[in-house]
């Protein structure tokens, strides 16, 4: 399975759309707090069909991607993204817990 993700940006907010070949698999909203340097993840949605095959996880990682390419730190609000992130070894440079 192919898998594409798209920044989908405007203004100071925006999600990470990961597609297949066919549909939509998942999102991550995020805002950003350019003062602060910050990368807010808000919410962390998965299609139900798709669950349980750590796509989730992959927008999470993306996510971080994203903010060390811009010199971000990341505040998770969602609880999910929060969990993935707490228990990553690698992220100490960008997540803020």
């Amino acid at each position: 399975m192919d898998l594409c993700f798209e920044n989908h940006k405007s203004g100071n907010g925006g999600y990470i759309s990961l597609k297949n070949e066919v549909e939509e698999i998942g999102r991550l909203t995020y805002t950003i707090v350019p003062e602060l340097k910050k990368l807010i993840v808000s919410y962390v949605m998965v299609f139900p069909k798709f669950e349980g095959k750590g796509f989730g996880k992959k927008l999470v990682e993306k996510s971080v991607e994203f903010a060390r390419k811009n010199g971000w730190t990341i505040k998770a609000r969602c609880s999910y993204a929060h969990s993935v992130l707490s228990r990553k070894k690698d992220v100490e440079d960008v997540f803020v817990s």
